[in-house]
């Protein structure tokens, strides 16, 4: 087997992981801006997608997901 199949794998493990952080935000979004707390929130919430992207365009960048050499 491949060492690219592997490193799909752990990639598509990673970011699902991820993106499963966002649940509890989205889950209790109404009590965070009920509580006065929405734009901390929300702010935290931005720059854990900044770090998400940062971290997709690295592994795009360095062809991570490209099949063909």
């Amino acid at each position: 087997m491949s060492v690219k199949y592997f490193l799909v794998a752990i990639l598509f493990v990673l970011f699902d992981v991820e993106v499963i952080f966002f649940y509890p935000y989205a889950v209790n979004f109404k009590a965070f801006a009920a509580s006065g707390h929405g734009w901390e929130t929300f702010s935290a919430v931005l720059l854990f997608i900044a770090f998400f992207l940062a971290g997709f365009v690295y592994i795009i960048k360095k062809g991570a997901l490209q099949w063909e050499d």
